[in-house]
């Protein structure tokens, strides 16, 4: 009996690990099984939105950029940009366009809402995106790069006898003469064709786009399949994108946009303060500050406040200079105009320096932003104004040095000469006088009586050269 009491409970052990693996076994299975169904089961995987309404520069690509990133940390399934912008910097759109093609999250650019438009580098980056769509009465287009000076876009030159052919094989004959302009758009036509092809969207009105500097409303551009949808507002975007397949970085994607929530992101403190600093005109006046603050400082040793001020608007302004895109002519232009302006003090030349120095500073303002870019120009009123109080600066020192040599020298050595001083006794040679209250030694140039007044012809040191008064 004990030896079948112990087989018994032998056998029960291995019962029951075996219903124990079993159950754990079973409770894997159902963890994973719920792990693979959670990510088609998260109902707060929302799509982020940011909207861009300026010109394109250094802040909204940063902006951009850095959403961008956050949505895929975040796991998005979409990055949507309601856009309204006149255009931007070449150098800022390509850093989007560069982000837009290296992201795994689809890239919707939304041109709204009614009225507003996709000019210039809106063109680009609405080809470059996963997802193009405008909103009703919008528009894109006039594609066609900026030059140096603002020239005129590129119009087809005058064709001549046996030239037709020649047209057709080299389509950089419709390039303005300007080997920097011929050289600027076929670069602007290339950038612009590789995305279309990328896309699969229009090529040819991509080329006219930069070429002619050609438009098109929201509708003529969904029938020319320059873009994907035309929607009457966010939540009918999200309707239409349903169901539809974009490739990405990592492989292609289909859309479940029906149902989808949407969050947007607000500009933060350090896009804000890096809009502020890199429009030209704060700039420009951030650069002046920090030059007038810094000859302060100089001009009193101690004073702090103005090398602090000028130390930090001088950098400021150095940095929004980098980024922007400076003419550095211009920029040693007005570099050269200030110095002539502060020489003027130094070395009174009557108005010379200081009217070469306003016409420098004038000159230099004007070209010292490399593009007409919206957006990214100095206002001639700015400039006028600071040219104006520069000229108003200029006169008043004029004024005051032609003034200050009419007037008896007050100090030094020179104030002493024909100083009238009174013998306190007769001499013939030397012996002493009073001046200003004061008792000096004085050597004369002919015998002197008590009282006599004399004049002061020199001075040696504390010996003054004196003769009698003439009459």
């Amino acid at each position: 009996m004990k030896d079948l009491a112990r087989c018994t409970g032998e056998d029960a052990m291995p019962k029951r690990c075996c219903r124990l693996i079993v159950v754990l076994l079973s409770l894997i299975a159902a963890t994973s099984f719920a792990a693979e169904d959670e990510p088609a089961r998260t109902p707060d995987r929302k799509a982020v939105m940011i909207e861009i309404r300026d010109a394109i520069g250094p802040a909204t690509s940063d902006f951009f950029v850095r959403s961008l990133a956050e949505a895929k940390s975040r796991g998005a399934p979409l990055f949507i940009v309601q856009l309204d912008t006149p255009g931007g910097l070449d150098s800022a759109m390509r850093d989007m366009i560069k982000a837009t093609i290296a992201s795994p999250v689809p890239v919707v650019i939304y041109v709204a809402p009614s009225g507003a438009r996709a000019a210039s580098a809106g063109t680009y980056l609405l080809y470059a995106s996963h997802v193009a769509a405008m909103a009703p009465a919008t528009n894109l287009g006039a594609a066609t790069p900026v030059q140096i000076g603002g020239g005129p876009p590129p119009s087809k030159p005058e064709p001549k006898e046996g030239d037709e052919k020649d047209a057709e094989k080299e389509p950089a004959t419709e390039a303005p003469g300007s080997a920097v302009e011929r050289k600027a758009i076929n670069d602007s036509i290339a950038y612009i064709r590789g995305l279309a092809e990328l896309r699969g969207r229009n090529v040819e009105w991509a080329e006219n786009a930069v070429k002619s500097a050609a438009s098109l409303s929201a509708r003529a551009a969904l029938e020319r399949n320059v873009i994907d949808i035309v929607a009457e507002d966010l939540d009918d975007l999200l309707r239409q994108m349903d169901g539809r397949t974009v490739k990405v970085s990592t492989g292609e994607i289909r859309l479940a946009t029906s149902s989808l929530g949407v969050e947007r992101i607000e500009t933060d403190w350090r896009t804000e303060l890096l809009s502020v600093i890199t429009n030209p005109n704060v700039a420009y006046l951030l650069m002046l500050i920090g030059v007038y603050g810094l000859l302060l400082e100089g001009y009193n040793p101690g004073a702090i406040l103005p090398g602090v001020v000028g130390g930090i608007c001088l950098l400021l302004a150095l940095y929004a200079f980098q980024v922007l895109s400076v003419n550095y002519a211009g920029l040693a232009l007005m570099l050269l105009g200030i110095s002539l302006i502060i020489a003027e003090a130094f070395a009174p030349s009557f108005g010379a320096l200081g009217l070469g120095g306003i016409i420098a500073f004038v000159i230099g303002s004007v070209i010292l932003m490399d593009s007409d870019v919206p957006g990214f120009q100095i206002a001639r009123s700015l400039i006028g104004g600071i040219a104006a109080a520069g000229g108003v600066v200029m006169l008043f020192m004029v004024s005051y040095f032609a003034r200050a040599r009419r007037r008896p020298v007050k100090t030094g050595v020179e104030q002493l000469l024909s100083e009238r001083v009174v013998a306190l006794k007769d001499f013939e040679r030397d012996g002493p006088v009073r001046m200003h209250g004061e008792i000096w030694n004085a050597i004369a140039s002919a015998p002197v009586k008590e009282g006599q007044v004399l004049r002061v012809t020199a001075v040696d040191g504390l010996v003054l050269h004196v003769a009698p008064l003439e009459g």
